[in-house]
């Protein structure tokens, strides 16, 4: 029986707003990459294996092999200006052939020295695909994403290219990452800087143990910030803070379950806690290139393992509107389409 009771969760307009660039790209466009530069023998594609074996969706992964797969694998398949825009625009038409209508990309600054890229080249060149993409449906705007394992200063860089390109569609910065890496203390003063500039932000919270101790939870909600994303192992105190805050919430159910981030399967994902407590949630892909499972899927699955009727779909598709960082006036267009 459809779960969504005749519901189509794919042509339901759609709000997407923890999607990883990077995490995004789909196999198949992995393996057109890898062909073409294989064909060429370029920047060593020849020792690198076939995207659609390596991120085959039978295969298992958790968070220690999961994080790899990006520095040792996807950026050596995009590490140039041709693949990183090829792949970004096969991004963005995977998500608006999904129905969403308003997208957050996030993406880390990335240096590439072997092209000749530098990190605020590497933003500019993001930022000219999505504006050449023209989508007749769908906007997006891009996130700067502070990684766990980054110093002091480059955390302050992405700030500075954050500000810098915001007339240009970047809305906010992130902070992302191995969970098992880094000391978050020292970018207080990045995200002091953001905020007191105007720019939003986004955290990815008590993603695993060994980023939930309770002195890490306290400093990143220190922080201010915008959004959380993933929620999953908060002790009863921090949640009380969180629901008193009314924080926007970005949860990704199937990556929790495929990651083994969440004890069990769909059915024990602590979505059903979060919808209760008033939180606007708006539900995410995070990784789909490795997932598998397009936002319309996250729906329905939603649908099917927690019992929603189609108006609770609905109302769940809207929830995340007035927690988007694109502006007011973005807001006002999602409430007329998404009524």
């Amino acid at each position: 029986m459809d779960p969504l009771h005749g519901l189509d969760a794919k042509s339901m307009p759609k709000i997407e707003l923890h999607a990883h660039l990077s995490g995004s790209i789909s196999p198949t466009c992995l393996h057109e990459i890898w062909l073409s530069k294989k064909q060429r023998d370029a920047d060593g594609a020849a020792g690198i294996s076939d995207p659609l074996q390596v991120l085959d969706p039978s295969k298992a992964f958790d968070l220690v092999t999961f994080f790899p797969l990006f520095s040792k694998y996807i950026y050596e398949l995009c590490n140039d200006a041709e693949s990183i825009s090829y792949s970004t625009k096969s991004v963005l038409q995977d998500f608006q052939d999904d129905g969403v209508v308003y997208l957050e990309l996030r993406t880390t600054p990335r240096l590439i020295k072997q092209a000749g890229i530098t990190k605020e080249a590497y933003v500019q060149l993001v930022l000219s695909t999505i504006s050449s993409f023209e989508s007749p449906t769908m906007v997006t705007k891009l996130i700067l994403s502070i990684d766990r394992r980054n110093s002091e200063e480059e955390a302050s860089e992405v700030v500075d290219l954050a500000l810098r390109y915001r007339d240009q569609g970047v809305v906010g910065v992130d902070l992302c990452g191995d969970p098992a890496k880094g000391n978050v203390e020292i970018f207080r003063s990045a995200f002091a800087r953001a905020k007191e500039n105007g720019l939003k932000t986004t955290i990815h919270f008590a993603e695993a143990p060994q980023s939930s101790t309770e002195h890490e939870l306290r400093t990143l909600l220190s922080f201010g910030p915008d959004r959380i994303g993933h929620v999953i192992h908060v002790p009863d105190d921090i949640k009380e803070v969180i629901i008193e805050r009314k924080l926007g919430l970005e949860l990704c159910l199937s990556c929790n379950v495929k990651f083994g981030m969440i004890s069990g399967s769909f059915a024990d994902h602590h979505f059903m806690y979060w919808k209760g407590t008033g939180c606007p949630i708006t539900l995410c892909t995070d990784d789909v290139g490795v997932v598998g499972s397009a936002l319309s899927n996250e729906y329905a699955l939603t649908a099917e393992h927690f019992g929603l009727e189609p108006k609770e779909v609905y109302e769940l598709a809207r929830s995340g509107i007035e927690t988007i960082f694109g502006g007011d006036d973005e807001m006002d267009k999602l409430r007329k389409l998404m009524w």
